[in-house]
């Protein structure tokens, strides 16, 4: 009798955040036996609130999936910096506690968030070289630098058995980076003739034509913006974006203005950038408290809140409220930075509140004074006819994305494209690329200093109140049942203060649902909570349209 096939070992991919949505990366890759792959993790972010969760600013994606297998997870890869890849480190290693491998400008910038954290004494950290490789388990890791909005990005070649995978991180190709080593077309071309089973890849500026622009062609525009202003001047951009820093601070140098930094986290990137050798040759940067003895016509100031954060620098500029920096009439505040969706509204306010300032406001809608860090179609096309990769999954982007990013793909002659969302499982191979188990994947909120499911009732019922109000009635019954005292109410964002005819009306239904209930029903709390609850609920609803997040306090005496 002929022995069973041998079970075959599998190369999995597994999303549970980043794909199907921009921001909170976290990518898992499997390597095993099914059921007993060994895992590895790339890259573990978060992003922000906007708005529509109130209270809630930092968000991730939540890991339960690989949590309850952190004992097959080898280690966390992470490819550059930014929050939206790295962020969510210091609030979930200790659901893990493996081993963390970064190049040297992202180990000093986690570092410095897991000693606020105060988990650096706890945390293997390894720090990788620029194009450096090394192994976890089953997979080779070779990394191949690339060029984005941050120092020292860096795509994956993950190695295995059953074929190799290149995962881009965030990327685009730069010709002029400004600082950093520019991308690695050679080593990304000898992959591909190497032979590439997969991509996974960027896809942001997928519906962008073109290219995305270089770095360094800013350089003249913002200096003929800034030469022509006589007032003081104001930089916005994001923090992480050291290469910018650069610029601009070149800008003021070749326009005779001294530069103001204004936000906090400015200050930790230059440290970290200067830590690594960027940064050598800008000039001194001042401390807010200089900017009120400088010119006006001789300052530029660079600051945080370009997307209109009500606590970062600009935003309390924009408001009159910060205590060492004034802009008004004849000054000019720059945006030199996208718009990220969602933050529209905040943005458009904090604009409006400058123009009522007098202030100039100039945006990448204005003149080139930006260029994305993510690759357009061209430069898509580009890694594709490099690479040529058999199969093709799009990450980094929404839906619309993801399947504009596959039919791309598809002219580009590569054979299988799937797109998939957190939670889908794939299979690389053996066999045809496709989703073979869709596990549960969702949201953790940070609320002050813990977590929270963002779907759970402690965010939801905060959603309920804040767009239908709450009430709680106080009802006062004695041991057979009967009122012993009036009915009791408050609310909040419901009645205005003098709305005492619908307090009343409300009050009368409470009490009526008491009167209304069995003599057997009102010697059951539950039964006659839930009766009054239910009352004054249909009285607000059917009153004001509204449905109020609504509670009894039953007192029985």
């Amino acid at each position: 009798m002929a022995g069973k096939d041998p079970i075959e070992d599998e190369l999995l991919f597994l999303p549970l955040g980043g794909a199907g949505e921009i921001g909170m990366n976290l990518n898992l890759y499997g390597y095993g036996k099914p059921g007993k792959a060994e895992w590895m993790m790339v890259d573990l972010g978060i992003t922000f609130g906007d708005g529509t969760h109130p209270g809630v600013d930092v968000i991730m994606a939540d890991p339960q999936y690989i949590e309850d297998h952190k004992d097959q997870l080898l280690g966390i890869v992470l490819t550059h910096a930014h929050e939206d890849h790295l962020g969510a480190v210091a609030y979930l290693w200790e659901r893990f506690e493996c081993p963390i491998y970064a190049t040297p400008f992202t180990v000093s910038i986690l570092k410095h968030k897991l000693a606020e954290a105060e988990l650096l004494d706890r945390v293997t950290i390894h720090e990788i070289a620029l194009n450096g490789s090394f192994k976890l388990g089953p997979f080779e890791l070779d990394l191949i630098t690339m060029t984005h909005s941050i120092p020292e990005p860096n795509a994956i070649a993950i190695r295995t058995p059953l074929g190799t995978v290149l995962h881009t991180g965030d990327w685009k190709l730069d010709p002029n980076p400004v600082l950093g080593a520019g991308y690695d077309m050679p080593a990304l071309r000898q992959l591909g003739d190497e032979g590439v089973l997969a991509i996974v890849c960027d896809s942001t500026n997928v519906f962008t034509p073109g290219s995305s622009g270089s770095e360094g062609d800013l350089f003249e525009s913002l200096k003929a913006l800034v030469a022509e202003r006589t007032g003081r001047v104001v930089v916005t951009c994001f923090a992480s974006n050291v290469a910018r820093i650069d610029t601009i601070s070149k800008v003021a140098r070749a326009c005779g203005r001294e530069i103001v930094l204004a936000g906090r986290s400015f200050r930790r990137m230059i440290d970290a950038a200067k830590e690594n050798g960027y940064l050598q040759d800008t000039p001194n940067y001042l401390d807010e408290d200089m900017a009120g003895h400088i010119p006006n016509d001789k300052l530029l100031v660079i600051c945080t809140g370009s997307q209109g954060e009500p606590r970062a620098a600009l935003a309390r500029i924009a408001a009159d409220e910060h205590p060492r920096i004034y802009i008004g009439e004849g000054d000019t505040v720059i945006f030199s930075s996208r718009q990220i969706p969602g933050n529209e509204v905040g943005i458009g306010l904090m604009q409006n509140r400058l123009v009522r300032r007098g202030v100039e406001v100039i945006t990448d809608k204005d003149h080139f004074i930006h260029v994305s860090g993510h690759p357009a179609r061209d430069e898509l096309l580009e890694m594709y006819q490099a690479v040529k990769p058999k199969i093709s999954i799009p990450v980094h982007g929404e839906l619309r994305h993801l399947a504009e990013h596959a039919r791309l793909a598809r002219t580009c002659q590569v054979k299988e494209t799937v797109v998939n969302e957190n939670g889908g499982m794939i299979r690389l191979a053996p066999g045809p690329a496709c989703v073979i188990e869709t596990v549960p994947s969702g949201r953790l909120a940070l609320e002050g200093d813990r977590l929270v499911q963002l779907d759970g009732e402690l965010v939801r019922g905060r959603v309920r109140g804040l767009f239908n109000g709450t009430a709680t009635v106080t009802i006062v019954i004695d041991e057979k049942g009967e009122l012993v005292a009036d009915a009791q109410l408050s609310t909040t964002g419901l009645l205005e203060p003098d709305d005492f005819d619908f307090e009343d009306a409300a009050l009368d239904v409470a009490e009526a649902a008491v009167d209304h209930l069995s003599k057997k029903a009102r010697l059951d709390d539950d039964q006659v909570a839930e009766a009054v609850r239910i009352a004054v609920r249909r009285y607000f609803r059917s009153t004001f349209n509204k449905n109020p997040v609504t509670t009894v306090h039953l007192v029985r005496v």
